[in-house]
């Protein structure tokens, strides 16, 4: 019998950032009665992959991360992820544009501002590939307005520092889309957190961690929260559990025990930034600028020029550098990684590590580089880069997937974001990376019809989800009509352009 204090509620959040925050008030809209409890490790909310300095910040709609448009083996590109990203990004504007014009979001300036998205290339081959790519894009009414050229006057128009001091002679190649963004989603899930703690049966554990969590004899679950500083602990019983805790969500997904996790593991890869000092620099800027991604690099790691809109200020970015440490979290253990390692996922992680050497021995480049090597990957963006102007920021952590390889046999790394939940529906937990964030309404809106499966499909619920997103239920990709209507509604709410 525990001498713990306890308590019970019917969700337990465990990490406040973007993708518990968008859950819960997701769950606050279609039943203002559930108990929901969150809980943080660290002091405040959104310090970890959340945080702006440690995302890309990019609003993911695949406007210009070429990673998401693959090169076919016959030629052209394969836009099908791209088509998938860009639906996606725009129901979440949809939920943020519903909750601004009903009030519950502030003004839409203090989490997102309009920004271009740019993708640039140089050399015959990748000139070749972006053309191909654009054509691709440009026939759907997703990336209708989508502009390409190849024109470097047209080029230092879009982003002057690009192209300053650049050699003749050598093809380049950019595609432009003005209804771009910049998202402080740091910003975005305080405002949730705030909304949710407004609307009662709400509350926030802040310097909290779980540190176990166990199925009981009922159905329900049993949570140890532990507080970092004093040590007290409780135990709280929670209906269900949702592990959205970043790079901490594989380690307790691990130790609830529910098959649908065996087998699973994680490749922590962290990044860095060189942010620059210099205003007059940063007022030159207004686009993010994305390149093709190094062989062997995670996706994570696709190199770009980046307006940033932090805390109202504006900033310049480039990276991120990839590098290694065995934390899952940037305010983690050096024994995360070790200690995942279990009879169960250890094949998995071995076969998958030995069939991507590729990118360990990227990595290990990464890691070796010096600011002379960094200096020299900014200046196949901004030529003429000065070093004394810019300065190395420690970035977020992500822990790319490991899972079984169901046709292959072994262990893959899988590059993206995943959900894995019980079969009852009453835990899940959030794995992966990009693009995380920009897509966390319709990922979490999937968990909440998977793990709510029956009111979800109540009249009531399903009102809600409406209500909260014209486009639920539908496709934009076939419908135009109704993407346009939605894209219209999105620019007039949240002030995007075109």
């Amino acid at each position: 019998m525990s001498s713990r204090p306890s308590s019970a509620v019917d969700v337990a959040l465990v990490g406040a950032g973007i993708h518990s925050a968008t859950l819960g008030m997701l769950l606050r809209e279609l039943d203002p009665g559930l108990t929901i409890r969150t809980f943080e490790r660290l002091d405040a909310v959104a310090l970890e992959s959340t945080d702006p300095m440690n995302n890309a910040g990019t609003g993911h709609a695949a406007n210009c991360e070429l990673n998401y448009t693959p090169a076919k083996p016959e030629g052209g590109v394969d836009p099908t992820k791209a088509f998938s990203i860009n639906e996606q990004f725009e129901v979440s504007l949809q939920f943020w544009s519903s909750l601004v014009s009903a009030g519950r979001l502030p003004k839409p300036s203090t989490f997102m501002n309009p920004c271009p998205h740019m993708s640039l290339v140089l050399g015959q081959s990748d000139v070749a590939y972006l053309r191909a790519r654009h054509e691709a894009l440009h026939a759907h009414h997703f990336f209708a307005s989508m502009d390409y050229s190849e024109d470097r006057a047209k080029l230092a128009e879009w982003a002057p520092l690009t192209m300053q001091g650049r050699e003749n002679g050598v093809p380049y190649a950019a595609t432009r889309v003005d209804r771009g963004s910049d998202i402080d989603f740091g910003s975005l899930t305080k405002a949730f957190f705030d909304a949710l703690q407004k609307s009662g049966n709400f509350s926030m554990d802040l310097g909290t961690a779980i540190t176990d969590v166990t199925r009981e004899a009922d159905g329900t679950w049993r949570l140890v929260a532990k507080k970092r500083k004093g040590g007290g602990s409780e135990e709280i019983r929670a209906k269900f559990v949702f592990l959205g805790a970043g790079g901490g969500a594989l380690p307790l997904l691990l130790k609830s025990g529910i098959p649908e996790g065996k087998g699973y593991g994680g490749f922590p890869i962290s990044g860095q930034w060189l942010v620059c000092a210099k205003p007059e620099v940063i007022a030159r800027h207004e686009a993010k600028v994305y390149g093709k991604a190094a062989v062997g690099a995670p996706p994570m790691s696709v190199p770009h020029l980046d307006t940033r809109i932090i805390d109202g200020k504006r900033s310049l970015l480039f990276g991120p550098y990839a590098g290694f440490s065995t934390k899952f979290l940037k305010e983690g253990s050096y024994w995360d990684l070790p200690g995942s390692v279990k009879p169960s996922n250890l094949l998995v992680l071995a076969s998958a590590g030995l069939r991507n050497l590729g990118l360990v021995g990227y990595l290990v480049g990464q890691v070796l580089q010096n600011n002379d090597a960094r200096m020299k990957s900014l200046r196949d963006y901004f030529p003429e880069a000065k070093a004394e102007d810019w300065s190395l920021a420690i970035a977020g952590q992500r822990v790319q997937i490991m899972k079984p390889d169901a046709e292959h046999g072994g262990g893959k790394i899988e590059f993206g974001t995943e959900v894995v939940s019980a079969a009852d529906g009453s835990i899940a937990a959030l794995l992966g990376a990009s693009p995380g964030a920009s897509t966390a309404v319709p990922t979490m809106v999937k968990l909440i019809e998977k793990c709510f499966a029956d009111r979800a499909k109540s009249p009531a619920w399903q009102a809600t989800f409406k209500r909260l997103m014209a486009s639920y239920g539908l496709s934009l990709a076939k419908d135009k009509a109704l993407h346009a209507s939605v894209r219209a509604k999105n620019n007039e709410v949240l002030g995007l352009k075109g």
